[in-house]
């Protein structure tokens, strides 16, 4: 079968509404902002034929666009409540009017084998698999089924339950590499497949619209996909790297370290891997098989990471968590760039080795802060939400653990705040109930960039340090540990405030 993979752009955007008008004012709009290869889901109409013939009439105006036209049954989680004739006979028509592929399921495709070749022989025919409950565990067979009927290309979409289904998913690309397809993975957790797909020998990936939600679980923008993602502009060999948490759609790393790549002109890409507890050891397979260059690590992962890993650094084993990843000499070792994330930006406002520290906090980012301002020679308090952790964590790095009632009563240089509270969407969650007791307060929490905890301690005249310095301390470091080059500090720092305005405004 000849390959034809360079007829479709890299990304395809899915439209689909149940008002003709909508579909084709958003048509328009997709088009204006620059894309050129638009999806018409012609089952979301009650009347397909009447969005036939508005396809024609916006392909008479917009001749350089390529159109693919579906109409998938409800029987196959489509909206379609027609026969398969009557699904053939839409097709049809939709290459009549200047469709230039077709999407056909493959459960009809099986039942109407014999009207194919027609349909083959006047249009690219693209033959579907979709599974909406999770991904099999021998994708080979869905394969195998599927190519048992001629066709142009196939697309094989599945829902990711856990990380490895992404890598299973992508293998097929490489293990079939003469067969046209399409491979993704719906959900969030094989988000990643949308952004490597293309690369890896995919035709495209799908993308939602601009100003309407996507047709499937896990579609995000066209603009989001080429601005923060990069599709298109990394290659088959670039290396991969990402960010593992629970959750992880919030982070900005993707946008922060994908913009230094590109600075740097650097052939990677960093992708947000959704890693829920209980699913590092799958991680891990995930990560042999696609394979991941390195990744940072974050809330619930930074302590359970150390006993996959082969080798982790003094300062990091002696605190007990990992934030940085990576893979040398086919070994995993781990590193914490947290500690100095934490130490520098206030080291610019006091002598660490003079002063009186609370940390808040009893988890990873807790430990890392811990540690490194005991190494620092701070005078070290410890508070948090259970006393019980908190006076473990004291015991190990040599502070005094205060109950909340106790830490606010007293009154210290520096407040650290080491925990998720105030982190959007909870924004009006604060640790302390009333006075904040610090001369100067820093949140180690970035999202948003003024915290309630921040906007209380400026109400108090404190001094403040934004999360943000030491997010961009940590991931400077993260950066220089993986790819050995300086980074490039003034760029990540405005590719994060850039990418926080933007969540800002968009929630206005």
């Amino acid at each position: 079968m000849p390959q034809q993979r360079s007829i479709f752009p890299p990304i395809c955007i899915a439209l689909g509404l149940s008002d003709v008008d909508a579909l084709m004012a958003q048509a328009r709009a997709e088009y204006l902002a620059g894309e050129r290869f638009l999806e018409f889901r012609l089952d979301y109409l009650p009347d397909p034929e009447r969005g036939i013939q508005a396809m024609k009439k916006f392909l008479a105006k917009h001749s350089d666009c390529t159109i693919l036209a579906t109409c998938r049954r409800r029987q196959n989680q489509g909206k379609f409540t027609g026969s398969i004739e009557e699904q053939l006979r839409i097709l049809a028509s939709a290459r009549d009017n200047g469709a230039h592929a077709l999407d056909l399921e493959i459960e009809s495709a099986e039942n109407c084998e014999d009207r194919l070749p027609e349909l083959r022989a006047s249009t690219y025919l693209m033959l579907s698999y979709h599974n909406y409950g999770g991904t099999p565990p021998r994708l080979d067979h869905v394969l195998k089924r599927m190519t048992k009927i001629p066709a142009h290309g196939y697309k094989i979409v599945t829902t990711a339950k856990k990380p490895s289904d992404t890598s299973r998913v992508l293998a097929l690309a490489k293990s079939h590499p003469k067969i046209p397809m399409i491979l993704l993975a719906m959900g969030e957790p094989g988000f990643a497949t949308r952004v490597l797909s293309p690369a890896l020998g995919g035709l495209y990936t799908y993308a939602a619209p601009n100003m309407a939600i996507g047709t499937a679980s896990g579609q995000v923008s066209a603009k989001k996909l080429r601005s923060i993602y990069r599709v298109g502009k990394f290659s088959r060999d670039a290396k991969i790297y990402g960010v593992i948490a629970d959750p992880v759609s919030h982070s900005i790393s993707p946008n922060v370290h994908n913009r230094a790549f590109q600075a740097k002109r650097i052939d990677a890409s960093y992708l947000p891997f959704l890693v829920k507890p209980g699913q590092l050891k799958d991680f891990f397979t995930m990560a042999e098989d696609l394979p991941l260059a390195g990744f940072s690590v974050t809330i619930p992962h930074k302590q359970k990471i150390i006993r996959y890993l082969d080798q982790v650094d003094i300062v990091a084993k002696r605190i007990g968590a990992v934030n940085t990843v990576w893979r040398k000499g086919g070994k995993w070792r781990g590193a914490n760039t947290d500690a100095p994330g934490v130490t520098v930006p206030l080291e610019k406002h006091v002598r660490l080795n003079k002063s009186s520290v609370l940390v808040v906090g009893n988890g990873g980012a807790a430990r890392g802060a811990a540690f490194a301002l005991a190494e620092a020679g701070a005078k070290l308090t410890l508070t948090g939400r259970n006393i019980d952790r908190v006076r473990a964590l004291a015991s190990a790095c040599g502070a005094e653990p205060l109950s909340r009632d106790q830490a606010e009563s007293r009154m210290f240089d520096v407040v650290v705040h080491a925990t998720p509270l105030g982190m959007a969407p909870n924004l009006e969650q604060c640790f302390f109930r009333d006075k904040i007791p610090g001369k100067l307060v820093f949140d180690m929490v970035y999202t948003p960039i003024e915290t309630e905890l921040l906007k209380r301690a400026r109400a108090q005249r404190a001094v403040v340090v934004p999360g943000m310095e030491m997010f961009i301390e940590q991931a400077s470091r993260q950066f220089e540990i993986w790819t050995g080059e300086r980074a490039p500090r003034s760029v990540m720092e405005q590719a994060a405030m850039e990418a926080l305005e933007a969540r800002a405004a968009a929630k206005v």
